[in-house]
């Protein structure tokens, strides 16, 4: 779930709040798309971007991606051991890792632009010839099963992935990009160099910049990078409107103190008109999801409510309670109320405030930035969204973020973990019927 969320926020923040002293561009060079913002400061931040997340390999090799970019700052390069090219990062502070997700994997630069100059030839020789030590790489292996271990011991962890499992069973979201413990075993050092070669092409990369370097001198460094790498053939990435025929039910019995539920629903594709309204609509369903399930009802500590901004996105939610027939009674009547009322002005403009604030307060950092500006071209092709996105929330009308709730949130594929015999499936799959004895029909419209 986790993950989920951090990958959703990376996605909405936007960059237009900052006053930039230049305006961001974009150039092309050697065939790769690089996208430039400068920063005012004098922090450099550079992402190299590739696409494609779990579109990149089969179900059985999950994990691959992860483990490949985990080695290209774990392993060292061809110049230099994992432990000598750390220790020149070292030397200066600078930052260079890698990560990979159900969209994209990244390999970023952090360093001050003083140190540039001596952190670059260590950010390209990663890149272009990473080293895939065999003692190295069985380290960062086995740390991949501990840590997939460890994340399914931990409940929230677990529910997220089975319901995905469920909702995308067969798909490409039905894969978890760190993996199993199953996959990662039998991946070896050989076979995962092979899956990064394969990657390492110009039509699958692009570059996102944040920093004061001049344009010249960016594009004589990034030509030189460039240069390295294959050309590759185009490659078309699909993007998925989840849409479940029917409510449905799943449970798997578990011994935990509580019993954990996460629900999946339809959401628009990025780049569909009504993306921007569903997204202020969850962010509003949210927060009356936590009021009526926790503080009126006591179900639950922190029940969430989200919209998974991904290419192929859904709509969540995700309880842990004592009580799952009341939860469902209670969430149901909340879902029916909107429905009917739809959400009111005042909802709309608040949540448009703190949206428009959260713009402001979360793009001081330049990684934020360029994640942003990374985001946005790899889910919509359209890094200038990243710019104009407040002025696009801020167009949209209230009926409209109700339509959007209306036309996606309806039918709902739930996972549920826990005690079976204190579920009853059928209200899930069917409904309750009515509203439960609970404050919901004493709040005021919307």
């Amino acid at each position: 779930m986790k993950h989920l969320i951090i990958y959703t926020c990376s996605l909405l923040f936007s960059i237009s709040a900052l006053a930039q002293p230049k305006q961001p561009y974009e150039m092309m060079v050697e065939g790769v798309k690089v996208i430039v913002q400068p920063s005012g400061n004098d922090i450099v931040e550079i992402q190299t971007v590739f696409k494609g997340g779990v579109q990149n390999y089969p179900e059985n090799k999950a994990g691959i991606e992860s483990l490949a970019f985990t080695a290209l700052t774990e392993c060292g390069t061809q110049k230099d051991d994992k432990n000598s090219w750390k220790n020149k990062l070292d030397k200066v502070s600078a930052q260079v890792y890698g990560g990979s997700g159900m969209d994209l994997s990244k390999l970023n630069l952090n360093c001050i632009r003083s140190d540039f100059e001596g952190v670059w030839p260590l950010y390209v020789d990663a890149l272009t010839s990473p080293r895939f030590d065999e003692k190295e790489f069985e380290r960062i292996r086995q740390d991949a099963i501990n840590n997939i271990k460890a994340d399914e011991s931990q409940p929230d962890n677990a529910i997220g992935k089975y319901a995905r499992k469920l909702a995308f069973n067969g798909k490409n979201y039905a894969k978890d990009p760190e993996g199993t413990e199953a996959t990662v075993k039998q991946l070896s050092v050989a076979e995962t160099k092979q899956h990064y070669t394969k990657l390492l092409t110009r039509s699958r990369i692009f570059i996102v910049v944040v920093g004061e370097i001049d344009r010249k001198e960016l594009e004589a460094k990034i030509a030189d990078l460039v240069r390295r790498i294959p050309a590759g053939t185009p490659v078309n990435f699909v993007k998925e409107t989840y849409l479940p025929a029917k409510n449905s039910f799943s449970s798997t019995q578990k011994d935990f103190a509580t019993n954990y539920i996460h629900g999946i629903a339809s959401a628009p594709k990025p780049g569909d008109a009504d993306f921007n309204a569903f997204n202020l609509a969850m962010r509003i369903f949210a927060d009356k999801y936590f009021i009526e399930v926790r503080t009126k009802n006591g179900l639950s500590y922190a029940p969430q409510a989200w919209l998974d901004g991904s290419m192929s996105p859904t709509a969540n939610l995700a309880v842990s309670t004592t009580e799952p027939d009341k939860y469902i009674a209670v969430t149901e009547a909340l879902i029916n109320k909107i429905k009917k009322e739809g959400f009111s002005a005042e909802d709309v403009k608040n949540e448009k405030m703190g949206y428009v604030t959260g713009i402001y307060y979360r793009n001081e950092m330049n990684g934020s930035q360029a994640s942003s500006l990374a985001t946005n071209e790899a889910l919509f092709g359209d890094w200038k969204r990243a710019i104009r996105l407040k002025e696009e929330i801020n167009q949209v009308k209230p009926e409209d973020v109700s339509k959007a709730f209306n036309k996606y949130f309806n039918k709902i594929t739930w996972a549920y973990m826990g005690n079976p015999a204190k579920v009853t499936p059928k209200l899930f799959t069917e409904g309750t019927g009515k509203a439960p004895a609970s404050s919901l029909q004493k709040g005021k419209k919307g």
